[in-house]
């Protein structure tokens, strides 16, 4: 019994209701279905052959959505937007991060009733950050403090550095 005295699920019932509240939850909406559908994902990956480029087998997030990413903190206290959940990390191919991550932002950017333009727009600096990281051209090659890049409005502060992180 629970502090409360009422019944604790075992854990074949507890199963079966983190399953269903898991299935409500990602039929709200196509950016929530995104998120809780890692498994389809990698599945319609397969499904799709060869389509995407072959990358170098490196570590990979995984499940790479908007969810998972956001503001950490080095022991400096320079703080940047990154991935912030690594418990599917594994060895792959970086694409299949770019295009969850395409996806997620899509599917996000689509549900809030953006224009297409600008979901194109936030797609083309996705690349533009991950071509950015490659070349390890980040702000003119320099570090950037937050003091520098802070203006004092959050939304100024930290959309630069969504699109220059990889």
């Amino acid at each position: 019994m629970a502090p409360d005295g009422s019944k604790v699920a075992g854990p074949k019932q507890r199963a079966e209701i983190l399953l269903r509240t898991r299935n409500l939850k990602m039929a709200r909406n196509a950016h929530a279905y995104v998120r809780g559908s890692t498994a389809k994902f990698y599945e319609w990956l397969e499904a799709g052959g060869s389509k995407l480029p072959a990358g170098p087998s490196v570590w990979i997030c995984g499940d790479c959505h908007l969810g998972n990413l956001g503001p950490l903190a080095d022991a400096k206290g320079h703080v940047e937007v990154q991935i912030r959940d690594l418990d599917q990390t594994v060895i792959g191919n970086p694409a299949h991060d770019l295009v969850r991550l395409g996806l997620s932002l899509a599917s996000a950017a689509r549900g809030s009733d953006l224009p297409g333009v600008t979901t194109a727009r936030m797609l083309e600096e996705l690349i533009s950050g991950y071509e950015q990281a490659l070349t390890g051209e980040f702000d003119g090659g320099t570090e950037r403090s937050q003091a520098e890049t802070d203006s004092g409005d959050p939304r100024t502060s930290i959309a630069p550095q969504v699109a220059t992180s990889g």
